[in-house]
């Protein structure tokens, strides 16, 4: 009787753990039903996510992204009719492999060869509505901080004409123009070889310029109307901010950082002093800087100026927008600060 029981005890025992076993691997075999199943394409995409440049989402047959009046747009790629109301970002346009059908009176200083023969919409500060219609564009590219530019988008929005605004006031502003213009023409040849020379060039001589010199520099903007001070914020004060000098506007404690004062100079006293001149007629603006400034008695004790560093700028370069010249533009302000480096 012991016998058959402990029999039975052993056979019941090696059932359990039988069933135990087979319960652990069914248990490890079986994925959560919860679990969304993945295709061998999803895991891919889940394994390297695309990251726009730039805040650009490049699609099959458009380009997304906001524009600098923080406005999404979506763009269709490869437009026919294309309209550009700036000199500056029409020669982008037109390095980006794109064509126009329309554009504003050029500058002497910022011809675009292969846009000669495009319609002319009107000037820079006052373009047509009526002549950019009449065109019927696909696309009209245009300027954020012009209020003649921003006046007359809803019109064209509304006659279902795609729009997109931009600044380019600085480099990284250039470098997503850049990008943004090549996904729409779908070139991105043209991209990489852009932003790779452009880019490598201005790096290198940023980082070649002196780092303990702390030159103090001011900026002239000169017009016939009058002078006012450029600080850090613009093309020009971001290229010298780059090149490790101290703006002596940016210091400055009033709301309106760009206004003249003889006397901020004179109690700084910068040791570069660099001038942009706006305006055809040169003789008035020479006049208008004689009067403001170089007739002041103290002028001729400013340090800038009795150490030849009074210097004015070229336009080509520092009015108009470098754009695919910016190397060039910091070389020539990398030689005149210092010269024993940039031979």
């Amino acid at each position: 009787m012991k016998s058959n029981k402990l029999i039975t005890a052993i056979l019941t025992a090696s059932v359990m753990s039988a069933l135990l076993i087979g319960c652990s691997n069914n248990a490890a075999n079986i994925k959560n039903p919860e679990a969304p199943v993945e295709t061998p394409g999803e895991q891919n995409e889940k394994e390297v996510p695309q990251t726009p440049e730039y805040g650009v989402t490049i699609n099959e047959n458009n380009v997304v992204f906001t524009d600098s009046r923080d406005v999404a747009v979506t763009i269709s790629k490869n437009p026919k009719r294309v309209i550009v109301l700036q000199n500056s970002l029409l020669e982008i346009w037109d390095q980006a492999g794109g064509t126009v059908v329309g554009r504003v009176e050029e500058s002497e200083d910022k011809k675009v060869e292969n846009a000669s023969t495009a319609d002319v919409v009107g000037s820079l500060g006052s373009p047509s509505l009526e002549k950019i219609l009449s065109l019927q564009p696909d696309l009209v590219i245009a300027l954020s901080n012009y209020s003649a530019h921003r006046d007359i988008i809803p019109a064209l929005e509304q006659s279902n004409i795609e729009v997109a605004a931009f600044d380019n006031d600085l480099l990284e502003d250039y470098y997503r123009t850049v990008r943004i213009f090549t996904a729409i023409t779908g070139r991105d040849d043209l991209y990489e070889s852009h932003i790779e020379n452009v880019k490598k060039s201005v790096d290198a001589i940023i980082e070649k310029a002196p780092k303990d010199k702390n030159y103090k520099v001011v900026i002239l903007f000169a017009t016939a109307k009058g002078i006012t001070v450029r600080d850090s914020n613009t093309m020009v004060g971001e290229m010298l901010k780059d090149l490790n000098t101290v703006n002596i506007s940016d210091n400055s404690g009033t709301a309106d950082t760009k206004t003249f004062s003889m006397e901020k100079i004179i109690q700084e006293d910068p040791d570069f002093i660099f001038v942009q001149t706006m305006g055809t007629d040169l003789g008035k603006i020479e006049e208008r800087l004689k009067n403001d400034a170089l007739s002041n008695p103290a002028w001729a004790s400013l340090t800038a100026v009795k150490e030849d560093r009074y210097v004015v700028l070229p336009k080509d370069l520092y009015i108009y927008k470098p754009n695919q010249r910016y190397a060039e533009a910091y070389e020539g302000l990398a030689k005149i600060l210092y010269p024993e480096v940039f031979k």
